[in-house]
């Protein structure tokens, strides 16, 4: 063979030396190799090295930033999609395993329309469901932590009640202001009727003013919160874990123990 002119086989499609069998090291060194890649990917994507794997009969929903809904936010937003959660919330429905729901939210609010599907998602479902407002539950995310069957919020949590607003072009004719009256209408209602606040004492929070700098309305810390009956109570993630079990008790027992409402009338 010529010394220059080296004979070099076609490499097999496997990628990474450990999947190369002229390269295989000993079996504990590839499960420890791909135990400290999954450990780093762990770390990159999560912040942390492990991640806890519990099976459980409870579904957690995590609903963070802004609400998407029809329309697509930038992408620096971090956003809540209605689609993913709507899906979801039909699958759980149905999940024989599945015997509760824990809600937490740490919300700005966003689309009306979708914050109230998920709102209505949440209170006609038939299985037990206690929420847990942490950071913030404003606006739109109002609903949707007063409509399940327990609500809770952290000391420190705020929420913000103020009218609907809109972006965008608008229409200066009688029915534009129709359309919002009647939208805002639809979300008093509905907290109303999944809380213990009046719609009187509702919408004298909602406009309130001289609280906000910029805009019409209230904010309600922790307890303010529980004392107006918007919340049933304040407290953290244990008080909530141990109520949704209580729930999830007196179904399998056959007593009450559902959501207080149901679709609105």
């Amino acid at each position: 063979m010529d010394e220059g002119n080296f004979y070099l086989p076609p490499r097999s499609k496997m990628d990474h030396p450990l999947d190369d069998p002229e390269t295989v090291e000993a079996p504990d060194d590839v499960a420890t190799e791909r135990e400290n890649r999954r450990r780093a990917r762990a770390l990159r994507e999560f912040g942390a090295t492990t991640i806890p794997a519990v099976k459980s009969n409870i579904h957690t929903m995590i609903i963070v930033g802004q609400i998407e809904g029809h329309m697509v936010l930038p992408n620096q937003n971090k956003t809540t999609k209605y689609e993913h959660l709507l899906p979801q919330l039909v699958a759980l429905e149905q999940h024989p395993d599945i015997e509760g729901i824990l809600v937490v939210l740490n919300t700005v609010g966003g689309d009306v329309e979708a914050g109230l599907a998920i709102a209505e998602m949440l209170s006609s479902i038939s299985k037990p469901t206690v929420s847990l407002v942490l950071g913030g539950g404003h606006s739109i995310g109002v609903p949707i932590s007063v409509c399940t069957s327990y609500s809770y919020i952290a000391e420190t949590a705020s929420m913000t009640i103020h009218p609907i607003r809109i972006t965008g072009q608008i229409l200066t004719v009688p029915q534009t202001f129709e359309y919002l009256e009647k939208m805002q209408d639809r979300m008093v209602r509905f907290v109303v009727k999944h809380s213990r606040i009046s719609e009187d004492r509702f919408r004298e929070l909602m406009f309130r003013t001289g609280e906000l700098a910029r805009d019409i309305g209230t904010v309600l810390i922790g307890k303010e919160a529980v004392d107006c009956g918007l919340i049933d109570e304040v407290g953290g993630i244990g008080a909530a874990m141990r109520k949704l079990n209580r729930l999830i008790e007196e179904r399998r027992d056959g007593t009450p123990g559902g959501p207080r409402g149901g679709p609105l009338q």
